[in-house]
Formats: C-alpha cells, structure tokens, sequence
C-alpha cells in the first residue's frame, strides 16, 4: 500500500454495473504468475540488495522481522505477517538491521526444490531442511518467502504504469478480510514447514499479491485520475473494462459512447477527465502493448498483429506502434 494512503473511513466499493464490476473484470485480465520463489532463513546480521528488474518483485515476513528501503523511500520496518509487492521491480534492499552492508541478491546460493521453488543461502543467509548456521547462532533467524512476478500485461502497459512503486500489505488487514486469511495460510505453512510447503507458498503469494492490488483500488489509494479512477467509477469503469477485454475491437469513440450510454462529445469529456488522455490514444496504447507482447512473447508475426488488431495495412500498424512504444513493431521480438 502507498504511503499517502486516506487514513479515513473507508470508501464505497465500487459499483458493479450489468456486465459485471469493472475491478473484477479488469483483475480477472490482469493475472500474475510466480516466475520463481525462494525460501530463505536469514541469521543476523544480513542485508541483501535486489537490483531493478522486469518482473514484480514480492517478499512475505514468515517470521521474525526485517527493514525494507526502496530508492524512494527511506528504511521501513517489516514484522511476521508482512507482505510487500513492488509491481516495476525496482531496486530495493532488505536487512536485519539499516546499518548491515548489502549483498546483492543474485550472489546468494540457491538449491532447487521443484519447478521455479528454491532454498536460497548464502553469505549471512542459511537455508534449508537442515539449516546452514552462518553468522552469530546465538541471534534469532528471520523466514522469508521472496519470488518473482510476471503480469500477463507489458511492464509499461498503462495498468501496470500506474501502479506505485511499493505496495505494503500491513494495513490491508484491517480494510480486506481476505488479506489476513491469505497471510494466516502462509504463516502457518512457514511456521509448520511441511512437505510440499514451498509449492503451496507459491500459490499463496500469487493470490495474496492479486488481493493486495485489489484491496490498494478499493480502499481509496492513487491519484483521482487513471484507472484506479476509472475502476471506481461505473460508466468510465465499464468501459475500461471492455477495452481490456478485447483490445483487438474495433473501439471507436461513438462505440465506446454507447457502452456508456451518453453522447460522443460527453464521453469523451468524461473519459478524458478522468484518464487524464483522450479514448482514441488510450485505446492505442492500449493495442500497441497487446501487440508488443503478442510479438515479443508469443512470437506473432508483425502482419498477422496489425491484421488481429483492424490495421488495414502493415505499415499503418508499424507507425502507430513507433508512436506509442518507441521502435518498430520488428525490435520488439525477443524482448
């Protein structure tokens, strides 16, 4: 969670209009996978640095407690049951203690216990069934459960753009209940560390991450434009909902009117309010992200996305894709 998130009462959920409520629409398109995760028992003193990368970062405290500092954010205090989401991947440093120089994170040993599922050690860090004292013994460990994210979005599509750097899940608990469920199951599965408990963390931290961007839109935090605006808003929420859900049709602005139920120059006014661009560049970007991970990641060919995408020609798909991404559709692929 953000740090200027209102202290206040919390504010109405959002309306859910026929089709369904916009937030649920747009988390159900909006998935997260577990790249991989680490299981890592730490005795004082440690400090790890986590350089900036494209995958959401995520660490959950099983036990004991550590500090989190991000580029942005001075040194913060994390305690058992804490979760943190960094949705960009952006450098961060986790420690026993601010004071405890840092070693950078790809230096740590890692032993693989399934698919993507790793004991990670190293340095001041011991991992393990049978646990590898470094350091001072005498000093009490603190569990963590450290993983990589990937959305099935771009990391520069808009969703993602607007999320903060930092989300911390502590003050969830109170405003979502299914928060502390979710961290109550990991911190049992750490505490019990039974067969298999790696894999059913990793699952867990998937949906605990989903709750955690949820319950970020529902209690109030962002700016009151773009599309945590939009998803609290029925008519604009509908409607972003819809372009995320097809972002191959044919979005034209009177379309999108309807979907709303007003005027083309109302609708525009509004969306246009409230995204902080006009429906027409929106809906571009929002098709030239699509695009990029479908050429990218899927390896489609450059006709065959401009063809899904309504561009009448090869060319016209490539200038509009320059435009929003910066590069011909062509450099995208093995991005």
């Amino acid at each position: 969670m953000i740090d200027d998130l209102s202290r206040g009462p919390r504010p109405p959920s959002p309306l859910r209009p026929e089709s369904g409520d916009a937030l649920t629409e747009i988390l159900l398109g909006l998935r997260l996978d577990g790249v991989e995760y680490g299981r890592c028992v730490m005795r004082r003193p440690w400090a790890v640095a986590f350089p900036a990368q494209r995958s959401a970062r995520f660490h959950f405290v099983g036990s004991g407690g550590c500090w989190l500092r991000t580029a942005s954010r001075d040194w913060v205090r994390l305690t058992t049951g804490d979760a943190v989401l960094l949705p960009h991947g952006s450098f961060h440093v986790l420690a026993s203690d601010p004071g405890v120089p840092a070693v950078d994170a790809g230096t740590l040993a890692r032993v693989p216990v399934s698919d993507n599922i790793y004991l990670v050690g190293g340095g001041a860090c011991a991992a393990g069934p049978a646990e590898r004292d470094v350091g001072d013994g005498a000093e009490p460990a603190d569990v963590m459960f450290s993983g990589a994210l990937r959305f099935n979005l771009d990391p520069l599509h808009p969703l993602i753009a607007m999320m903060p750097p930092l989300m911390l899940a502590g003050d969830l608990a109170r405003r979502d209940a299914t928060v502390p469920a979710l961290v109550d199951a990991m911190e049992r599965e750490v505490a019990l560390d039974r067969i298999g408990a790696c894999g059913i963390l990793a699952r867990l931290a998937d949906a605990l991450a989903a709750s955690i961007i949820r319950a970020w839109v529902e209690c109030g935090c962002g700016s009151a434009t773009g599309w945590v605006a939009a998803v609290r808003c029925p008519r604009i929420g509908k409607v972003i909902a819809a372009i995320h859900a097809q972002p191959e049709g044919d979005w034209s602005v009177l379309r999108l009117a309807g979907l709303m139920g007003a005027s083309r120059s109302s609708f525009s006014d509004a969306f246009t309010r409230t995204m902080g661009e006009s429906p027409a560049r929106y809906v571009a970007k929002v098709k030239m992200f699509q695009a990029r991970r479908w050429i990218a990641q899927d390896g489609m060919r450059v006709a065959v996305a401009a063809d899904r995408l309504g561009y009448e020609s090869e060319a016209s798909f490539s200038r509009a894709f320059k435009r929003v991404i910066g590069h011909a559709p062509s450099a995208a692929r093995g991005g």
